[in-house]
């Protein structure tokens, strides 16, 4: 027997006709790369992105075809999440922290056929235009006063102008909720980045879960400012979040310098935010140093990487604004776990709810987990065994793009399990508190550093024989990376040199650090570098040395 309730599929564009039904006159503001500051409603903005669904299919675009965007935190990037989306096309996010040849490897891995793209971005595409022949057409998301008179990239359309062309009189099809909606790749992997691919039904379930209390506690009487960038799997889902429940959103464009944020927080009346430590490093700072307050300011949201616990109690004790510590991956949507207290934590001394707090978190319904040993067999949960994380849900992967890679296991039940490749620890509570990484990406600022990339490349050095990359702790980035070289017999090399022959092969904040020249790299029995060995020596050398 089946129950007989409506079907209505879960869909990116019920989200955007809620709130231009229920919360047609709330604000969405945004510091513009143009340099001034725009101001409309949802109402207007449902509007052009219907204008902008029309302007797609003019432009020859099909269900299932991938649109690209190289664009920050804006109302028209905003429009493209739900335009593109909305009308059964796949968002395809770039991120412009890559090397422009990793970009136009993932843009032609997506097949994308329109890359829109924010005016900072114009001479990085015209410098690399023949790497990306695939695309046919390029969106300016400007308007015609902005324009460039003269540019090298072929079929240059303006944004405004596509969608002042249209009427806005469109329907949004009623599409399958399992069709996918938008792909972000995940970064710092080894070998080439893998394609996740997000359906209509995931991103809707992970919009609901991400509002409730025990997540995000996001509401109408909101002002969200997202610092963590729309390119960066979805901003964690807050533009989707945000329309959902009517909150105002605020955003920063490319200004995430203290002074920039703490203006536009004060401003604009910003109750939440979300982003990774460096930034609220940033804001920090700035504050302290001109002896400031948070007028509104409530909570913030910090992932991408560990929070640091100073960072947790000057947040908290000096400003009296809450710090939700998060944990996730772009497999995930990206929310795994939220980091906050249950009702009988609360009145635990600080101590004891400072620790709770520095742990990554607990599940929310939606996200299930589990930690296992290398049998497969699961670990108990006693804040003290470590194993490997495993996950289960309704918006985690099952398989990358092209179906090329299956993304999970199958446990003894026929269950299908994630492995993060995280090393974590679960307390009888259920707050997991990752302790190691299986894998050895570095992670800086809450972006990827591939060491293996790194490690390719030094030993293309004629004088190296072999090299390893590890991450390394810093103050400020979380880590960094670190080059441990061994030179072939006879040959010379210092650190600048070797340094200099990075060059244009990696994006610059890739660099590593610093070089340090051993003997020999320490090796297992099947030849694979002991970099276990190489961290324990080495992990503080950047702090030792007042490396920052």
């Amino acid at each position: 027997m089946y129950g007989q309730m409506m079907h209505q599929p879960l869909l990116i564009s019920s989200l955007l006709r809620h709130a231009e039904r229920h919360h047609s006159e709330q604000w969405i503001v945004s510091r513009r790369v143009e340099g001034d500051i725009h101001r409309y409603t949802y109402k207007d903005m449902a509007a052009r992105a219907r204008q902008l669904a029309q302007a797609l299919q003019r432009l020859g675009l099909t269900p299932g075809q991938r649109v690209a965007s190289l664009a920050w935190n804006s109302y028209r990037h905003l429009e493209l999440y739900y335009g593109a989306s909305g009308s059964g096309l796949v968002l395809h996010t770039l991120n412009p922290r890559l090397h422009p040849d990793q970009m136009a490897w993932i843009a032609q891995d997506a097949d994308a056929q329109v890359l829109c793209f924010d005016l900072t971005f114009l001479p990085l595409l015209e410098g690399a235009a023949h790497q990306f022949s695939h695309i046919r057409h390029f969106v300016l998301m400007t308007d015609r006063a902005h324009m460039p008179q003269h540019t090298s990239l072929p079929h240059l359309l303006c944004y405004e102008d596509l969608l002042a062309a249209e009427t806005g009189l469109y329907d949004w099809p009623l599409l399958d909720e399992q069709a996918a909606s938008s792909l972000c790749y995940t970064s710092g992997t080894t070998g080439n980045p893998k394609g996740v691919l997000y359906s209509h039904r995931s991103t809707v379930l992970h919009s609901l879960a991400s509002a409730l209390p025990d997540a995000f506690n996001l509401s109408a009487r909101d002002a969200i400012l997202p610092v963590v960038p729309m390119f960066h799997v979805n901003a964690w889902g807050l533009p989707y979040s945000a329309c959902m429940v009517g909150a105002k959103l605020v955003f920063p464009g490319p200004a995430l310098d203290g002074k920039s944020l703490y203006e536009l927080f004060e401003a604009e009346g910003v109750t939440m935010a979300a982003g990774v430590p460096t930034v609220w490093q940033g804001l920090l700072h700035h504050v302290q140093s001109q002896q400031l307050r948070f007028s509104t300011m409530k909570r913030t949201v910090i992932g991408g990487s560990a929070c640091p616990p100073v960072m947790i109690n000057t947040f908290e004790e000096q400003y009296g604004v809450q710090v939700i510590h998060a944990w996730g991956m772009t497999e995930l949507s990206p929310m795994g776990t939220v980091c906050t207290l249950k009702n009988e934590q609360q009145g635990w001394p600080l101590e004891q709810r400072r620790a709770i707090q520095n742990k990554q978190g607990r599940s929310i319904f939606g996200i299930d987990m589990k930690i296992i040993n290398a049998e497969g067999e699961e670990l108990p949960w006693d804040g003290v065994t470590a194993g490997e994380l495993m996950v289960s849900g309704h918006w985690v992967v099952d398989s990358y793009i092209h179906g090329q890679h299956s993304a999970t296991v199958a446990d003894r039940q026929g269950r299908s399990w994630f492995p993060t490749g995280d090393v974590a620890t679960i307390d009888p509570q259920g707050f997991m508190n990752i302790t190691d990484r299986s894998k050895d990406v570095i992670k800086s600022g809450g972006e990827w550093i591939s060491s293996i990339d790194l490690e390719n490349i030094a030993m293309s050095h004629p004088a190296v024989a072999m090299a390893a990359c590890i991450a390394a702790r810093h103050p400020k980035w979380d880590e960094r990376p670190l080059l441990l070289v061994s030179i072939k017999p006879g040959a010379e090399l210092d650190k600048d040199t070797l340094l200099a022959f990075y060059g244009d092969k990696i994006a610059k904040w890739w660099t590593p650090d610093d070089v340090i020249f051993i003997d020999a790299i320490p090796l297992g029995a099947t030849g694979k570098m002991l970099k276990h060995r190489l961290r324990e020596q080495y992990q503080n050398h950047l702090i030792d040395q007042g490396l920052q």
